[in-house]
C-alpha cells in the first residue's frame, strides 16, 4: 500500500476545516437564494414570459397527469400507449411539447387518477408542495438534535429545484425510504409497509429485499411484500389485467431506450449511465453496471448481517439503491440527501474533512449537471452516486473492522 502523503492530507483537513457548520449554512443560504432567482427566471422563460418559444415547455408530471386523466376516464392501459399518451399530455398543458414517457407500473396510476381530479396546475402545485414537505419532515427527523438552520442546507441541495421544476416524485420516494429505515427498529411492519408503498419504483426496491433479509427483519419484510402485493390487487381490481399487460409490453421495450440515449446519459446517476455518457458500448456498459450492483448488494448484506449502527446501515442501503438501480435519473440524487442525513446523524463518526470537500463539490458540480455533461462527458451525477456509496461503504467496513475484529459472514445476534 502506497504511503499516505503529508501535505495532501493536511491540505485536505485544511480546506475541510473551512467548512465549518456556520460557514456552510451561510453558503447554502446564498446558494439556496442565487437558486430561487434562477428557478423564478426559469418559469418565466419556459412559460414564453421572456421571449416566445418555439414550443411550448413541458414537464414530467405532465405525463403523470396524462396517464391519471386516462386511467379515470376508463382506459388507463392508454397509458401506456404512446400515441394516445402523447395526445393526452398536449390536451392537458400545450400542443407541441416535447413528449414524455411513462414507464410506471400501473400501482402509480392509482395516484395518478387521484392527482387528475384536480385542474392541471393545482395538481402540480399540491403534488411538489406535499411531497416536498413530507421529505423535509422525515430529513429532520433523522437529523434529531440539529437546528432548524438544516432546512437551508437542505433546500440548497441543487436537485430539490430540478425536482420541483420537472414535477418528479424524487421528494416522496426519498422520504418513503428515510422513514422507513427510519422506523425500521421501533415500528417494523410499519417500516415494511413503507417499503412496500415504494413499488412504484420497483427497481429503488431492488435491495430492500437483501437489507431486510440479511438483517434478520422478517416482520418487516412480509409487511413490505404484503404491502407491495395489496398495491397490486388494487391496481388489478381497478385498472383490470390489461393494463397491467399494457404495462410488461412497454416494460418490455423500455431497455432500448435507455439504451439509445433518448433519455438523455448525462442523467443517469448509475455506473451504466456513466459508461454510455463517456462512450463506453452497450455490452461494456450492462456489466460494469452488473459488477456495481453486485458490489453494492455484497456492502448491503455486509452492514446489515452484522447490525451495524442505524446510521450506517442505512446510509449503505440508500446510497447502494442509487448505483445498484438499473435506471436512476439526476434528480433521484434526493434519495442520497437521506444517506448524507443519516452520517450526519452518526454524531460518534462526523463527517470528515475530506467527505465536506466532496459533498461541496458536488453540490456546485450538480447546478450545471446537464451542461457539463452534454457538453464535456463528465459523469457529475454518477460521480454523485458513487462517490457517495464509496464513502458510506468504507464507512461501514471501518466500523465492522472496529467491532467485529474477527468478523465472518454470521449473523452478530439473533434476528428480530
Amino acid at each position: 500500500m502506497l504511503p499516505e502523503h503529508p501535505s495532501a492530507i493536511t491540505g485536505v483537513n485544511g480546506i475541510g476545516d473551512l467548512l465549518t457548520r456556520p460557514r456552510v449554512i451561510r453558503c447554502c443560504a446564498v446558494l439556496l437564494v442565487l437558486q430561487i432567482a434562477i428557478f423564478l427566471f426559469l418559469i418565466a422563460g419556459t412559460h414564453g414570459w421572456i421571449v416566445p418559444l418555439e414550443r411550448a415547455a413541458t414537464t414530467d408530471f405532465a405525463s403523470f397527469y396524462a396517464a391519471g386523466v386516462l386511467a379515470d376516464a376508463g382506459t388507463p392501459a392508454l397509458a401506456y400507449d404512446q400515441a394516445a399518451h402523447y395526445a393526452m399530455e398536449q390536451a392537458v398543458t400545450a400542443p407541441g411539447i416535447e413528449y414524455q414517457f411513462f414507464n410506471y407500473p400501473p400501482v402509480y396510476l392509482i395516484l395518478c387518477a387521484g392527482l387528475a381530479q384536480l385542474p392541471y396546475l393545482v395538481a402540480f402545485i399540491l403534488f411538489i408542495a406535499t411531497t416536498l414537505a413530507f421529505y423535509l419532515a422525515v430529513a429532520r427527523r433523522i437529523l434529531a438534535g440539529h437546528s432548524v438552520t438544516v432546512f437551508v442546507v437542505l433546500l440548497s441541495f441543487p436537485m430539490v429545484f430540478w425536482t420541483m421544476g420537472l414535477g418528479q416524485n424524487a421528494f416522496l420516494t426519498a422520504a418513503l425510504f428515510g422513514l422507513a429505515t427510519l422506523l425500521l427498529d421501533r415500528r417494523p411492519i410499519v417500516a415494511g409497509l413503507l417499503f412496500g408503498l415504494l413499488c412504484y419504483k420497483p427497481h429503488f426496491g431492488l435491495l430492500v429485499p437483501v437489507a431486510l433479509a440479511a438483517g434478520g427483519y422478517w416482520r418487516s419484510f412480509a409487511a413490505a411484500a404484503l404491502g407491495a402485493a395489496a398495491l397490486v390487487l388494487a391496481s388489478l381490481l381497478l385498472f383490470g389485467w390489461e393494463t397491467w399487460h399494457a404495462f410488461f409490453a412497454t416494460a418490455s421495450a423500455s431497455h432500448a431506450v435507455y439504451e439509445s440515449g433518448r433519455i438523455l446519459f448525462t442523467g443517469f446517476v448509475n455506473p451504466f449511465g456513466a459508461m454510455r455518457l463517456t462512450g463506453g458500448p452497450v455490452a461494456v456498459a450492462y456489466a460494469v453496471q452488473g459488477a456495481a450492483s453486485l458490489a453494492a448488494a455484497g456492502i448491503v448484506f455486509l452492514a446489515w448481517r452484522h447490525r451495524l449502527s442505524l446510521a450506517v446501515r442505512a446510509a449503505v442501503l440508500a446510497s447502494a439503491t442509487l448505483v445498484a438501480a438499473p435506471v436512476a435519473i439526476f434528480y433521484d440524487l434526493m434519495l442520497g440527501t437521506i444517506a448524507v442525513c443519516w452520517l450526519a446523524r452518526d454524531e460518534a463518526h462526523p463527517i470528515s474533512a475530506g467527505e465536506k470537500i466532496f459533498f461541496a463539490a458536488m453540490t456546485l458540480l450538480l447546478l450545471d449537471v446537464r451542461h457539463l455533461g452534454e457538453s464535456w462527458h463528465l459523469p457529475v451525477a454518477a460521480t454523485a452516486s458513487l462517490g457517495l456509496f464509496a464513502i458510506v461503504a468504507a464507512r461501514a467496513l471501518r466500523e465492522l473492522a472496529q467491532e467485529h475484529p474477527d468478523w465472518s459472514w454470521r449473523a452478530k445476534r439473533s434476528a428480530v
